[in-house]
């Protein structure tokens, strides 16, 4: 742990050198350049002292997300104008290098001065991420935007043609600080007027207390025709802090699993359901977690149990990387898994229709909403809350709302 703080304040402190140069170069007035780095100097110890205080015990707190939006939204922008700088440096050093060595010019610099509008554009390029940070603390994170998709399928149940799914994912309750937002939310998964309602994951961020203060809010998601139904997310096992005993662990997972319960919903453990239509009926397959690099407590073959290749069957596992690694493999041949997990790393650009990129998309090759494979989907929610990071930036908060299609999609 020292070690790694020692690091990051190297990394800092380099990052702040460079950026000392840039504001140098720009800006005359000693006072006022001196007062800049007196507050830098103050934010940059604050950041530090608040990271060192971190304790394993608690796991992040609202205070802990203040810190890493504190430093993202400083240092990112200053990382962009070391990156700038490192690469004017890079070229100095050639230029000089062969000033020296080639042209013979002993009576020049070696290297030369900074030019100013190398500067003017490193903080020009500063100013777009520190710009869609602040607005991701602000406004981004509760952003909401409904999401409709519809898939086709050709052996859907003609019973089931035009039926339609809610999908939330990834509340992680205790980074909520807005209610008035978080009940605008709760309006909006309401008013799609679903046949069903699903929830598929992470309902807190480690602690069943998180979830306490909404308890009622999120009874107030209306009944749905054909139920509500939840699975696990990896943050509802408390694995990220250390607890006192084995037995408190036990104790917060058990409440964590009787929270779904509270806010009506029926959580599949491993198990599955059917969802019936008149003669008609679709499987419903609920696991508890599984992620290629996350903890694997799903057990896909114990939820499915007798179900056959022929039945039309939705799967509800937390982490898409559960459907690359598994599912889209499966022999019995699961028709659409909803997943979500990855909040698109909650930062990203997003043209719809046109074009997506997140960090994420480097981790996860599943990462954003639809993904096909031999007539095996899988739909990835960018997620409803926000965790680490106390804000959205271009990956807005979702609600996704499918609509299940009998046919061949021939768009």
């Amino acid at each position: 742990m020292i070690f790694r703080i020692v690091f990051l304040c190297l990394i800092l402190l380099v990052i702040e050198l460079y950026t000392f140069q840039v504001l140098k170069t720009l800006i005359k007035s000693k006072p006022i350049l001196f007062s800049i780095q007196l507050i830098s100097i103050v934010v940059l110890v604050y950041i530090v002292y608040s990271i060192m205080q971190f304790d394993r015990n608690v796991g992040q707190t609202q205070h802990m997300m203040v810190i890493m939006g504190l430093l993202l939204i400083v240092y990112v922008p200053k990382l962009i104008l070391t990156l700038v700088l490192m690469g004017e440096d890079i070229f100095r050093l050639g230029a000089g290098t062969v000033n020296y060595f080639v042209d013979y010019d002993k009576s020049t610099d070696f290297l030369n001065s900074r030019r100013k509008f190398v500067s003017q554009i490193g903080l020009g390029l500063a100013a777009v991420p520190f710009l869609s940070l602040i607005y991701g603390v602000t406004v981004g994170k509760y952003n909401y935007k409904v999401i409709k998709q519809r898939i086709f399928f050709p052996d859907l149940p003609e019973a089931f043609d035009g039926f339609t799914i809610t999908q939330i994912s990834d509340v992680h309750s205790g980074s909520f600080d807005n209610p008035e937002k978080i009940n605008y939310a709760i309006d909006l998964v309401n008013e799609q007027n679903s046949d069903l309602i699903l929830f598929t994951g992470d309902i807190v961020n480690t602690d069943a207390k998180e979830m306490r203060p909404w308890i009622e809010t999120f009874n107030r998601i209306k009944k749905h025709e054909y139920g509500k139904y939840s699975v696990l997310g990896n943050h509802d096992y408390g694995e990220y802090v250390t607890w006192p005993s084995e037995a408190a662990k036990e104790d917060n997972f058990k409440a964590i699993k009787s929270l779904y319960g509270e806010i009506g919903f029926n959580l599949l453990l491993n198990e599955h359901t059917f969802i019936e239509k008149g003669d008609a009926k679709i499987a419903l397959v609920g696991v508890e977690n599984w992620g290629h690099n996350f903890k694997q407590a799903g057990d896909l073959n114990k939820a499915a149990g007798t179900l056959k290749k022929e039945d039309f069957k939705i799967l509800m596992s937390h982490d898409p990387s559960h459907w690359e690694h598994i599912v889209q493999h499966d022999e019995k041949h699961y028709h659409l898994t909803l997943s979500g997990h990855t909040h698109g790393m909650q930062f990203g650009i997003e043209i719809p229709g046109y074009f997506k990129w997140s960090l994420a998309q480097y981790v996860y090759k599943q990462w954003a909403g639809l993904y096909e494979n031999l007539g095996r989907y899988v739909y990835v929610n960018r997620g409803f809350g926000f965790h680490a990071y106390p804000g959205r930036v271009g990956i807005m908060p979702e609600i996704t709302v499918i609509e299940l299609k009998k046919g061949t999609n021939v768009a």
